[in-house]
């Protein structure tokens, strides 16, 4: 049960993940926190998606994700739909990002490509 916004929950998790806030984010994440890149690989655990993000960080420093929308569907799942930039890596990456929230944690954090057939899938406009 969530006892907050959904949407707020993905937020903070991101701004963590923006200020590069380690301790932070993984206090965000369930212990069976699922990370799924745009290839569709999965990491699962708290303790190994936080050695993800420290080894991430240390490649690139500079990382933001700048979110353009923010849709909540249901209960559990948050839409984001963005960019994400890191200084000296070209144009901004466009993405799709989902959140699976449970009690007020992340327990699922997904990036897609932003395709005409992702957004399709998602229903977006």
């Amino acid at each position: 049960m969530n006892l907050k916004d959904p949407k707020l929950t993905a937020l903070q998790f991101n701004e963590h993940i923006n200020n590069q806030n380690i301790k932070s984010l993984s206090n965000l994440m369930t212990e069976d926190h699922t990370f799924i890149d745009r290839k569709g690989e999965i990491d699962k655990g708290k303790e190994s998606i936080t050695k993800g993000w420290i080894d991430f960080f240390n490649q690139f420093p500079d990382y933001k994700n700048t979110f353009t929308r923010v849709e909540s569907r249901g209960e559990y799942l948050v839409i984001l739909i963005g960019y994400a930039n890191w200084t000296g890596e070209g144009p901004p990456d466009h993405a799709i990002w989902t959140a699976l929230i449970e009690d007020d944690l992340v327990a699922e954090w997904r990036i897609y490509e932003d395709t005409p057939a992702n957004r399709k899938k998602f229903n977006i406009v």
